[in-house]
């Protein structure tokens, strides 16, 4: 699966810029830097001490390519555990392209997206889920992914798969040892004990199979659908949240006829809102459809905005209105989290005001209600509150191990499956070689999270994801 060829790419992001950074590993990786580089001082890089930075010029034939600090990391103290060179020049595409054509002719090669983070983990510097964990630190732009990630590549989910793997390793040694001496009848793994283990472990793969729930919005930002009738002040909420004119706004209603997205973090947490077109009966073609992605967004959302205008509900018929409209919404999404937002709290009477609070309130004891002026950014903070305190962070604040990767995800259930199979052999009395049978599909789900079970398309598809120079 490795290359023994030396691989060369940009690691700072494409375009100009003060400066860039190109890495090259592989073992000769400092031969052809030697060939490249010349030092300031008259030092030859194959002679210099690992983790050290030289100041010199890129020359090719007494041409000068650029003046650049060249960084040695010798094997296997290195990202990749083998001799990697970086070289930190001028931000120049012109000079950037230079020297990378320069040391393809030297005899490198091009690396693959994902190379440099491969070569690590089939050298042994990182495990398969801590390699994943890099794409995600890269890809991490909120405070929650990024300590997720964090978590990840310092070897957190591993060490904790590791564990079990390693305790369901020892008794399934003992188990395999009692088939060799079948005829005896003899029981080398106390009962007693692997069940505790069968339980521990069943406990743990659980609650990490239950984190994936937090941790796949988290990565991926938690969509919030803002829905209501037309004109009622959805896209003002938008922008009032992002505090920036991202949609429209007019006195027209069905102004919005498509799905508007952006995100904004709150409190280290991605939210993705989504400002939908306003549900009516209309015969406008065009509004129709956008009235049907509306409920297919609504589908897709993790919590629901349902918006309404306060300045409407002066008769007893119109507030009765919304109690159906509201009901209706929550018997169809029963699952979803949805507050009831009151928009244009400032053209509402404080009669009239406490008079939609009581029968809202009468209505439904646990539906969620804020009153908001849109336009004047009023109780927007209070809606951001409550947004979060929908989102389970007990986990994330107590530093717990979260499930992000669908992969990941997958291989537990398998795991916790033949666990369950396992349990039921022994609370049944099943043959020792039966139960080794469903232990060894266990083992063979834990290591394919970590790596110790692989083939070259799983590491194909993880690693076609990385970006280049990673």
């Amino acid at each position: 699966m490795i290359s023994q060829e030396t691989i060369v790419a940009l690691a700072s992001p494409s375009g100009a810029g003060a400066i860039a950074v190109i890495r090259i590993s592989g073992k000769d990786a400092i031969a052809i830097a030697e060939q490249v580089f010349q030092s300031v001082s008259g030092k030859i890089i194959g002679q210099q001490k690992t983790h050290t930075i030289h100041l010199g010029h890129i020359v090719e034939d007494g041409k000068v390519y650029d003046q650049v600090l060249l960084s040695i990391f010798k094997n296997p103290n290195s990202y990749t555990g083998e001799d990697v060179i970086e070289i930190s020049c001028h931000g120049s595409t012109f000079i950037q392209q230079q020297i990378i054509q320069l040391l393809l002719r030297k005899g490198c090669k091009m690396a693959q997206p994902g190379e440099f983070t491969l070569r690590a983990f089939l050298n042994g510097k990182l495990d398969l889920s801590q390699a994943e964990a890099v794409a995600d630190l890269i890809a991490s732009d909120n405070e929650a992914s990024h300590q997720i990630a964090m978590q990840q590549m310092r070897g957190g989910f591993s060490n904790e798969i590791a564990k079990l793997r390693e305790e369901l390793l020892n008794f399934a040694s003992l188990i395999e040892l009692e088939l060799d001496f079948a005829e005896e009848d003899v029981e080398f793994a106390d009962r007693t004990q692997f069940k505790a283990l069968l339980n521990r472990i069943e406990f743990v793969l659980k609650r990490l199979i239950d984190s994936f729930a937090v941790g796949n919005v988290i990565k991926n930002g938690i969509p919030v659908a803002i829905v209501g009738e037309p004109n009622v002040g959805k896209s003002t909420l938008l922008n009032a949240l992002l505090n920036e004119e991202r949609a429209i706004v007019s006195d027209i209603a069905g102004t919005t006829r498509d799905t508007i997205e952006d995100e904004l973090v709150i409190n280290g947490i991605g939210f993705r809102f989504i400002d939908t077109a306003g549900i009516r009966d209309t015969k406008d073609v065009v509004e129709s459809i956008g009235i049907k992605k509306t409920f297919e967004k609504i589908e897709q959302a993790q919590m629901v905005l349902y918006l309404v205008d306060g300045s409407q509900l002066s008769a007893i018929s119109k507030i009765e209105a919304l109690l159906v409209a509201i009901n209706k919404t929550v018997n169809q999404f029963p699952a979803k989290p949805i507050i009831t937002i009151i928009n244009k709290k400032d053209l509402i009477a404080p009669d009239n005001l406490s008079e939609i609070n009581t029968r809202l309130t009468n209505n439904n004891q646990q539906l969620t209600t804020i009153y908001i002026s849109a336009k004047n950014k009023e109780g927007i903070d209070e809606l951001k509150n409550q947004l979060l305190s929908f989102v389970n962070t007990g986990a994330l604040r107590n530093n717990e191990t979260i499930v992000t990767n669908t992969r990941h995800y997958d291989s537990l259930l398998k795991a916790l499956e033949e666990i369950q199979k396992v349990t039921f052999g022994l609370n049944n009395g099943l043959s020792s070689d039966l139960m080794a049978i469903d232990i060894k599909q266990a083992l063979y789900y834990f290591g394919e999270i970590t790596g110790e079970v692989t083939n070259d398309e799983l590491l194909g598809n993880i690693f076609a994801n990385f970006c280049i120079g990673k």
